[in-house]
């Protein structure tokens, strides 16, 4: 079969449900993943066919994306931070606003001094952890997360990229203490209200881990407030705590961190100007 005649199948299926442009995006992401081909081959080959496997390969994955799973289950792996990263509906599909996140604190400790320790809390796939080690690889990181079916996503991409990281099975709502103390402590923790539900598309509600994504409506810090407290009694002196927030809840965030003594707080906006990201210091 024409490739051509399977990428005109993708948009008949798909153009309801998503942009055309996305459905290209798609489509060429998936003959990158399973057939090993450029995306502008068809630019070069218009006439280039492909055999009866690799269009199984094509329509499995179309069925999927009709289905409304996220390209990257199907693919089973991301890019984040330039890195391949595993992805399944255990864990968060990692965003491009968390790698700003990422990015200021590789901006803040680039010349700070080795063997700084830092702990990531609700490490999902790893992402986090595993690029913060790969980009300043005298980080020693420790990342937790409730889900034991997370942990083990994150083990597979910090062995997959090399990382030397050590992952802890916890649940921070019952956790008074760290087990010591962090230089760093950075979190993308639940933070999406039930009432924001509608602005979601389907392929995000149906799919990835309501665990990782919503907080009750009427308790939206209900995941900072013990992080603020761990970090207020596990950061070292001048320690350094970074968030990821609901893009609406900024000044609620800002008060809270103030309200358990910490200082220097910069509340940052993502690609998209929205309220996305906040860092704080732990007083000397």
């Amino acid at each position: 079969m024409l490739l051509k005649e399977i990428k005109d199948i993708y948009h008949r299926e798909l153009d309801e449900k998503y942009p055309k442009e996305e459905v290209d995006s798609m489509f060429y992401l998936m003959i990158e993943h399973f057939l090993g081909l450029e995306q502008f081959i068809l630019a070069i080959d218009p006439r280039i066919v492909i055999t009866k496997d690799e269009e199984q390969y094509m329509f499995e994955g179309l069925s999927k994306l009709r289905d409304e799973i996220p390209i990257q289950y199907v693919l089973g792996e991301t890019t984040f931070m330039d890195l391949k990263i595993m992805v399944n509906e255990s864990v968060l599909i990692p965003r491009p606003e968390t790698e700003e996140l990422v990015s200021w604190v590789l901006k803040d400790i680039e010349n700070l001094e080795d063997n700084l320790k830092i702990v990531d809390i609700g490490t999902g796939s790893g992402c986090i952890a595993i690029s913060l080690f790969k980009l300043k690889p005298s980080l020693k990181i420790t990342a937790m997360d409730i889900s034991k079916s997370a942990i083990e996503v994150a083990e597979k991409n910090a062995l997959k990229n090399n990382a030397d990281i050590e992952f802890i099975q916890a649940d921070i709502l019952k956790i008074p203490l760290l087990k010591e103390n962090y230089d760093i402590i950075v979190s993308n923790p639940p933070y999406v209200r039930e009432m924001e539900k509608d602005q979601m598309h389907n392929n995000v509600l149906k799919n990835e881990p309501n665990l990782a994504l919503f907080v009750p409506d009427e308790d939206p810090l209900l995941f900072y407030r013990p992080i603020a407290k761990l970090a207020k009694n596990n950061l070292t002196p001048k320690g350094v705590l970074y968030m990821e927030i609901n893009q609406y809840l900024g000044e609620e965030v800002k008060e809270l961190l103030k309200e358990f003594g910490f200082s220097e707080i910069e509340l940052r906006k993502d690609i998209f100007g929205n309220d996305r990201m906040i860092k704080a210091r732990q007083a000397g």
